[in-house]
């Protein structure tokens, strides 16, 4: 099968857990080689070692990075580091190159402001589970993308899981049902797996259960493509144990609180965004 990332190297910019996450699924895809991912920070040798050493990218600082080498460049640093990445950037690359954005609250408008003219970007959301190839990545393209930055930056993420060509103004949304959404089924996981501790299951025991219940569910809703509500409706039987369990979550309002979940990680990726937009000044 032809691969469209073959010969293409692309660069992170920050070696943080997020970086991280996406080196590993990219690495594991096998669609990029090793010796083709950049790894850089600015001051941080032992992280860059430590990346290294785990999966053989090519690790440099920031001032060495060889800038002709590059074809994409993965801002992955945390998003107060976005104006002086840019900076830092504009001086260095050439129109054909693309800047991908992996930070909350940086829009493509404000990357393009802090770039040279016509400069390609492209803003992503993915979440943790890019280390694991199974992760809900939003994609938003900036003025400038062309169709073939889009396939390859597509390619690219799909190393990582799932990919989701959105319109910008989708983002919050999509930050709080997917950028944070892993965080909420790890702390109903949490919940569940706590009671059965307390009722007398092994803590293992438990913990497998609950992982394996959430998804076996979640993998329901993919293999069938039908609704949740379909699925919830089909296995409640009138009076049976899950019908008792759906309606403690009703009475308790566990509804409102997943809902309220989402919107209050939306509102505050929109409260993020406005923040650094009065206090970063593109170059």
């Amino acid at each position: 099968m032809f691969n469209i990332l073959e010969n293409k190297t692309v660069a992170f910019l920050g070696a943080g857990s997020m970086a991280e996450s996406m080196i590993a699924g990219t690495i594991k895809a096998n669609k990029i080689p090793a010796e083709c991912i950049y790894v850089t920070n600015k001051f941080n040798g032992d992280r860059l070692t430590e990346l290294q050493e785990r999966y053989q990218v090519k690790t440099v600082l920031q001032k060495d990075l060889p800038f002709e080498e590059i074809d994409y460049f993965i801002m992955a640093m945390k998003p107060h580091g976005a104006e002086e990445a840019l900076a830092f950037l504009k001086d260095k690359i050439k129109r054909e190159q693309v800047v991908i954005s992996v930070l909350a609250g940086i829009s493509t408008d404000y990357m393009e402001a802090g770039l040279n003219e016509y400069q390609p970007v492209i803003r992503v959301m993915p979440n943790t589970s890019s280390m694991i190839q199974e992760s809900a990545t939003a994609l938003a393209v900036g003025n400038f993308t062309e169709d073939v930055h889009l396939q390859d930056v597509k390619e690219i993420l799909s190393c990582m899981g799932k990919v989701f060509v959105i319109n910008e103004e989708q983002m919050d949304i999509f930050t709080g049902l997917a950028g944070s959404g892993p965080a909420y089924f790890y702390y109903l996981m949490e919940q569940m797996e706590k009671v059965g501790i307390e009722k007398g299951l092994d803590a293992d025991a438990a913990r497998k259960i609950v992982a394996q219940t959430i998804y076996g569910a979640a993998k329901m809703v993919l293999d069938k493509e039908e609704a949740p509500m379909i699925l919830r409706e089909r296995v409640t039987s009138p009076n049976g144990t899950t019908a008792s369990g759906v309606q403690a979550l009703q009475e308790n309002n566990g509804g409102r609180a997943i809902s309220q979940a989402v919107q209050q990680a939306a509102a505050r990726s929109k409260e993020i965004r406005r923040e650094l937009e009065g206090t970063l000044v593109p170059h």
